[in-house]
Parts: structure tokens; sequence; C-alpha cells
């Protein structure tokens, strides 16, 4: 068949290739590169994997010459970032051994990268359309000098829907320039985009006219949907290095992390990663760093990968096209490959017309593992995988603690403060919510409401400081609802109450009427007023017949009942038009205790009408 230099190809580059074990021409570039050496137009039409990188490489380098800051002076299109990645690695080590540049220009990466090689100038640039637009609108980048265009996989772009962009980046190259176009069709958008670019165009044909499907075994295996992602593992098991194609995103990232916990080293790889993301996955699956790749159609063209055994259609493909161009990621080279596809019972009808449109007769059978060839296997297991913030937080040990890891994770039961120290919610706190279990100031600086009412703000909850028996000794045997025990007296001699201004209340004896209700220790439930207890007794005989004034309480099981109040300025009677309304719960603090019914000594049996 010749060598490169009979082509017209240079000795520098003729060396490069042998050094790459490329020692001679593949048959779509015997017969591209000798017209376009020539600089006329060419339209192939060659399947993937035939050699089109060089095929239209090799003159572009020879001829480019140097251009200047931000105006390239050859492009290259390309559908993808991976196809743009792999042309790119192929002509890199060529055009630096007779000086030339080259530079990708894709989206998903960083502009400034972009910008700094544009600045210092770029001879070639492999570029996808959507980013070479948007860098030519922000001024970045002109095309008026470029010389050749290269337009590949131009039958993918028209399916992705690249055909008005692509347009639109030719009308802003030089009029005279030459335009090379490869495609694995040249019919549809193809021809009218051929016979509106292109003058006078060499046409090729190399290779047959559709993508071949013949050189693999086809097997379409009947099963439900839950049974997929098991019988895929044990597939990658039985062939090695596999292709999964799903059709979105979630579908990967699902069978992904389902072929992880099977115990198989597996990427992901769909449009939604980042640039360095798919990167790293595909330079892991190509060097044999994992055992297969989950992919969308992204990797169904342009994906040149040696060694694949197997292709595995998890999810049915869109058209016969996407079926052979999938299918065709495997029996490369003359290699041999098993191609699968998982088919549920409600699918059968779609893959039968399926079968037909791209030729293949194949009967639907249950999964059997012994009609596969035999392939020799180097099993990889997966990477250990570090733990996301999902799945620290997930779960609570102990009822506490709402970042622990799990119930046996940490020794404290939780966060790394422990949560709450007696296992309670307390929402990211060492000590269980507040300091002081509500506001920092445990609602008021004076330890309540302004004028005495509510407990919602006090520093002690709305309780007593002591529990139960404890005033019980210091009463002298008093209980709640009882009129025997002694005064009840202070242990410190005097009490001060700091309510409001800070007023001294008299140290004898308190009026724990609606404690439980109001708003300091032992403050009253008419908002605060201090009564004597001689004051009290003198005015207790009076007031035995009359009802008992309301107690403040402002719980939600508070009994609706009707009180009499006498005025402060005549001595009249009025009505009370029922209890007030309750104050707005606090964000925070204790909940309200019960109300206190209990008699106070010598106070009158209470009596409660209902309303009719």
């Amino acid at each position: 068949m010749g060598s490169f230099q009979d082509l017209g190809i240079s000795d520098a580059l003729a060396e490069v290739l042998s050094s790459q074990g490329i020692n001679e021409p593949f048959e779509v570039q015997v017969e591209s590169i000798p017209p376009a050496m020539e600089g006329k137009d060419v339209s192939c039409r060659a399947p993937t994997g035939s050699g089109k990188t060089l095929a239209f490489g090799l003159p572009m380098l020879e001829q480019v010459s140097y251009a200047e800051p931000n105006r390239p002076r050859a492009l290259i299109l390309t559908p993808t970032r991976e196809l743009a990645e792999q042309i790119y690695g192929v002509l890199k080590p060529l055009a630096r051994v007779i000086d030339r540049t080259v530079g990708t220009v894709y989206g998903g990466v960083s502009y400034k990268n972009q910008y700094r090689a544009l600045e210092r100038g770029l001879d070639v640039v492999v570029a996808c359309p959507g980013r070479l637009l948007d860098l030519m609108e922000r001024g970045a980048v002109v095309l008026k000098d470029v010389e050749v265009v290269v337009i590949d996989e131009a039958d993918r772009m028209a399916d992705m829907g690249f055909m008005e962009p692509v347009c639109d980046i030719l009308d802003r190259c030089l009029p005279d320039r030459q335009t090379v176009l490869f495609s694995a069709t040249l019919d549809d958008e193809v021809a009218d985009l051929i016979k509106r670019y292109q003058r006078d165009p060499v046409r090729l044909e190399v290779g047959a006219e559709e993508v071949s499907i013949t050189d693999m075994e086809h097997h379409f295996w009947l099963m439900p949907h839950s049974k997929k992602s098991p019988i895929s593992a044990e597939l990658i098991r039985s062939c090695g290095r596999t292709v999964v194609f799903c059709r979105t995103r979630l579908g990967v990232e699902r069978v992904n992390e389902e072929l992880l916990d099977d115990g198989i080293g597996v990427r992901g790889l769909h449009g939604g990663l980042s640039q360095r993301q798919r990167d790293r996955a595909m330079q892991a699956f190509k060097h044999g760093e994992c055992m297969a790749l989950v992919a969308t159609d992204v990797a169904a063209r342009g994906l040149d990968v040696e060694g694949v055994n197997c292709v595995i259609h998890y999810d049915p493909p869109e058209n016969g096209k996407a079926y052979k161009h999938r299918s065709g990621r495997t029996a490369r080279g003359g290699a041999s490959g098993v191609v699968v596809s998982l088919v549920q019972r409600p699918q059968k009808k779609m893959y039968n017309r399926l079968q037909k449109n791209v030729g293949v007769n194949v009967d639907f059978t249950p999964p059997d593992f012994g009609s596969l060839p035999t392939f020799e296997v180097e099993y990889i297991p997966p990477e250990p995988r570090s733990r996301n913030r999902r799945e620290r937080n997930h779960g609570r040990s102990g009822g506490g603690g709402y970042g622990s890891r799990g119930r046996g994770d940490r020794r404290d039961g939780g966060r790394r403060d422990g949560g709450r120290r007696d296992g309670g919610g307390n929402y990211g706190r060492r000590d269980g919510g507040r300091r002081d279990g509500g506001r920092r100031d445990g609602g008021r600086r004076d330890g309540g409401r302004r004028d005495g009412g509510g407990n919602y703000g006090r520093r002690d909850g709305g309780r007593p400081d002591y529990n139960r028996n404890e005033r019980n000794q210091r009463d002298g045997g008093y209980r709640r609802g009882d009129d025997r025990g002694g005064e009840r007296r202070s242990q410190d001699g005097e009490r001060r109450d700091h309510r409001g201004g800070g007023e001294q209340r008299h140290s004898d004896r308190r009026d724990n009427r609606g404690n439980y209700g109001g708003g300091q220790r032992g403050e009253n439930r008419d908002g605060g007023r201090q009564e004597s207890r001689g004051g009290r007794q003198g005015g207790r005989e009076s007031r035995r017949d009359e009802p008992r004034q309301d107690s403040g309480y402002h719980g939600r099981s508070a009994p609706q009942r009707e009180n009499a109040s006498r005025g402060e300025s005549t001595g009249e009677k009025k009505q009370s038009k029922g209890k007030r309304a309750p104050p707005p719960r606090p964000r925070s603090g204790p909940r309200p205790p019960r109300a206190n019914f209990a008699r106070r000594r010598g106070s009158p049996v209470r009596t409660f009408k209902r309303k009719k």
C-alpha cells in the first residue's frame, strides 16, 4: 500500500508515526490525503475507527502557516468534547515536530486557559461549535484568517442540531478556504452542507455504506427490570472490558452506583459531568483502571478504545442508527465482540422493529452465559469510595445529633461533639439547644414579661428552681391545695425581686397563686401588684364571698369561665368577657406547664360556671 512519504508527507511526520507503530497508511488515508494536499475540497464517507484523524490532520499540518494572536489558521469542528480531545491527542506530537501549535476550545472548562492560549497564537484550533461561537462574541477569536476547515462527524452534528452554528462559523471564515468534510453518511442535511459550502468537492466513499455490525455476536435477553443490574455485573465479569449504554444521565448515575455496590470497578460518563471528570473517566477506561464504562450516547460515536469485548444496551437505543453506533464500540480492528440487549417484555415489540431496521434476526431468549465466547478477563475491584456528606449525616444514633453518621459510627452517638449529651434532639448544639434552654437572656433580662405575666421567658423555664420535695421542706409541710403547714418562710431571710425596676419584695411571704402561669417566681397574677401579708388578711374577710380572680393562666387547656373583678376607680362590678388571648409561642424555650388550680390557704372554694 506504500508509505506516508509516497503520499507527500514529510519525513519528520513520518518518523513520528513510525515511532508510534504506524508504518503504512489506511485505506481512507490513501484516498483522501493526495487531493487534500493539492488544496481541493474533500467530502468523504467513512466509518468511525478507520483512521480519519490522520487523513485530514496530516495534510493540514503540512500546509498550515503560522498564526497571529487570536487569529488561527486552521479549524477542526467536532460534535463532542471527547472527540475534540482525541483529535488533539493525535495531532499534538505531530505539530510539535514541525513547530506548530494546536489547541482545543470546548465548553465545560474555564475560559481563562483558552483566552491565554489564543492570545499566544494557535495555528490549529480543535473546537466544538457552542464554545467557539461564545468566544467569537467575546472577541477572543477571529476566523477571518482561517485557510482550512475540517468538519468531522458531520452526520452526528446534524443529529445534535449543530448545523446552524456550523453554518454561522463557516460564513465567518475566508471565502476561498479549503473545506474538508468527513461523515458516516452523506445524505439529508449533510448533503445540503456539501452543496452550500464546498466547491467541486472530491467525493470519496470508504468501507461499507452503513456501520457494519456483522463482526460481533448479538444477543437479546428477556428479563425484568430488577434483574438488569446483577446480570450486567455478571456479563462484565465474564467478558471483561465493557461499555454499558443508558439513555439518561440519571440512569448512568444509578447503574454506576449499582455496579459499584456489586463489586465491579466502573466509571460513569455523560454530558452533565465537568470536562475534568469526563477526561478522568475516559483515561481510566482506556488505561485499564476499571472494567466497564457506563455512558450515554455521548460515547456512541468517535470513541476509539481498543480491547472492548462487550457492549450492553441497558436501555433501548433511540433508533437503528444509534444501535449501530453503540454496537460499533466493540469488534474493532478485526477483533471479536459481543452485543447484549437487556429486553423487558413490554419492549419486545420495539426491539422487533429495531432488528428489522438494522438487519439482525435474533430470537429473544432468557439469559444464557454459556452461549458467550470466552475472553481473558482481569478482575479490577472498585476504588474505595469516600463517604459523602449525605452518607455521613444519614441517621441519628441515640435519638440525638442531627449531624450523626449512624448508630455506632461514633462513640458519642453522632456529631463530633456528641449531639446532645442526654441523647435528645439538639439541632446540632453540644449542650442540647441553648445553654439556658431558650433565649440567651431567658426571654428578658428580668426573667419574664415587663408586667409580670407569661412564663415563656423565665430564666428557670417557668417553674421554681427547686423540686417539689425541697419546697415542701422549706414551707414546713405546705403542699398545693392543702391548708396544712405553717407559714412559708424564706431561708435567706429576705429575697429580692428584680422585677422591672428592681423593687424589693416582702420577704416574709409571697403570693404563689397562678405561679406556674406567671412571670417571675412568686409574682401575683394581676401583673405584679404587691400585697403585704397584713393587707391580704385584712381584705380576705370582705372578699370571701367574691369569686376568685383570673389566675392569668394562658395555656391551651384553660377552661372558659366568667369572673367578676372589681374596678380600680369605682366599686362597681363589671362582667369579664372571658380569658385573655394567649401570647405567641416563643421559638425556643420550654412549653408552659399545666395550670395550678390548687386553692390558696384561706381562700374560698373555687366555683366555675360553664358557658351555655
